[in-house]
């Protein structure tokens, strides 16, 4: 390998790496803006309102080249996700990442899928020396990066949705119990969300912020059931709806929601128990029955041959 291969694998190991430490550690926040809500305006510890300020030249490349960079990195991630962003706003909402918007999902995408590139054209250069194999690697690690941002996503959307269904059973009795009582369908979510902890209180507090914020109470629990992770809790909250507007008896319908989601959850412990026993089975089966088939063939040829 020449010299100029071998110190660009280096440098493209260097920055795969220096890419991957950045995504794992984030740098902590510059002392200038940790300090500037106290700064603005000349405070009382003699520091003038220009403290904390960035170049302003910097400032202008950075505003100069922003739109070109924001463009190819939504164009990159249109390429990796086909969601579009409402589907995307909705997914970080039911996974629980209020704090991301759709933007930064699509960079973190981009980010993700550069620095697998990096890394898988890196290697390619300088352990397989292949460029085939080396585009390759670099188009399949890069694929494999950018698709694990949406990965976790899914994964704490699936985490969220078996919180809601474990929690579904106790909550529909206790709104059954608060609605008996002669509570309406809001007054008794109000009454659960102001008292209760956990995915489907949270969830039930913003449908009562939602009513507080102008919103009709029909509406912002069609809204809820729109957003929720899990399809029981969408029935809930579909439930109240159809309370609120026309009066329905709610205390039976929640109790069967309840029923129907312990039964639903019997159901699908059984069916992890059958997966369980048979992926037990199968060790058991992968050793024993070859040691069998042996022991039944050996003494074959002496029965078969006659021979001793």
């Amino acid at each position: 390998m020449s010299p100029l291969l071998e110190f660009g694998a280096v440098a493209g190991v260097g920055c795969g790496m220096a890419g991957l430490a950045r995504l794992l550690v984030q740098p902590a926040p510059k002392l200038a803006q940790r300090v500037r809500p106290y700064s603005r305006g000349g405070g009382g510890v003699g520091l003038g309102p220009d403290f904390g300020r960035t170049n302003a030249d910097a400032k202008v490349i950075g505003s100069f080249f922003r739109p070109l960079v924001e463009s190819c990195v939504r164009w990159a991630s249109r390429r990796i996700e086909s969601r579009s962003d409402s589907e995307l706003e909705t997914a970080l909402y039911q996974a629980g990442r209020v704090d991301m918007t759709v933007d930064e999902f699509r960079v973190s995408q981009a980010v993700h899928g550069l620095v697998g590139a990096s890394v898988g054209g890196a290697f390619g250069a300088a352990i397989i020396k292949s460029p085939i194999v080396t585009l390759v690697l670099v188009v399949a690690v890069g694929v494999w990066a950018s698709t694990r941002v949406r990965s976790k996503v899914d994964s704490a959307i699936e985490l969220r949705r078996a919180r809601i269904r474990l929690e579904l059973g106790t909550v529909a009795q206790l709104l059954a119990l608060a609605v008996r009582s002669g509570s309406g369908p809001l007054q008794a979510v109000q009454r659960f969300a102001d008292r209760g902890n956990g995915l489907l209180a949270a969830e039930l507090r913003s449908v009562t912020v939602s009513v507080r914020s102008g919103s009709r109470e029909s509406d912002a629990f069609r809204r809820a059931a729109e957003l929720t992770p899990a399809p029981e809790a969408a029935r809930l909250f579909l439930l109240f709806a159809n309370g609120v507007d026309r009066g329905a008896d709610m205390a039976s319908a929640l109790l069967n929601i309840a029923d129907d989601v312990r039964d639903s959850r019997r159901d699908e412990i059984k069916r992890k128990s059958i997966k369980a026993r048979s992926a037990m089975l199968l060790p058991t089966i992968g050793i024993l029955a070859p040691v069998m088939l042996l022991f039944i063939a050996a003494p074959l040829p002496s029965v078969i041959f006659g021979n001793r």
